[in-house]
């Protein structure tokens, strides 16, 4: 008897770019990619890298949840089809890090470091972005600490990105998405 899945793939994507940088278009084609892969993307949408990831993936037809750090709702132009307002400031790191099954980093600043650690602390893997500048860049040779707990899977373009997702069991079949 084969047991019905439900629950769409989720990936988190982390970090921060500058709009007009090449980290910050990398963003915005992962978003459409996660979402053309029926994979849900989950971001706090609050850098201009992860806001753009999340715009993209709602202009291809995919869903995004979005964990933001005050206790209230956000504007409705806010891009997200489900929000989750926690509360908590910071401490939203550990929602965002836990809510994926995987962790796409973008560039990146101290916020972007606590996510990561946290996501490796719970054996998420992480899929930085490199050659594009950030934080991001220097991740697969400087893991958080010595104890692998979590594949770190580099990326620089879109394609790439799609055969890590693959690799990783991610991506749906395309004839699934829809």
């Amino acid at each position: 008897m084969t047991v019905p899945s439900y629950r769409r793939p989720q990936v988190c994507v982390l970090g921060s770019a500058e709009p007009g940088s090449s980290a910050f278009e990398r963003a915005g084609e992962a978003g459409a990619l996660l979402a053309s892969l029926g994979i849900t993307v989950v971001s706090g949408c609050g850098s201009p890298a992860t806001r753009v990831a999340a715009e993209r993936a709602i202009d291809a037809g995919g869903l995004v949840l979005s964990i933001v750090p005050p206790d209230q709702m956000p504007p409705p132009d806010w891009p997200a089809t489900v929000v989750v307002p926690c509360g908590m400031g910071d401490a939203r790191n550990l929602l965002m890090a836990l809510s994926g099954d995987a962790c796409i980093v973008v560039g990146g600043r101290a916020g972007t470091i606590s996510e990561v650690c946290l996501a490796w602390l719970h054996k998420r893997p992480l899929l930085p972005l490199v050659g594009h500048g950030g934080w991001s860049d220097g991740l697969p040779s400087n893991p958080p600490d010595e104890r692998r707990n979590s594949e770190i899977l580099p990326w620089s373009t879109a394609a790439e990105l799609e055969a890590q997702l693959r690799r990783l069991g991610l991506a749906l079949p395309r004839h699934v998405v829809g």
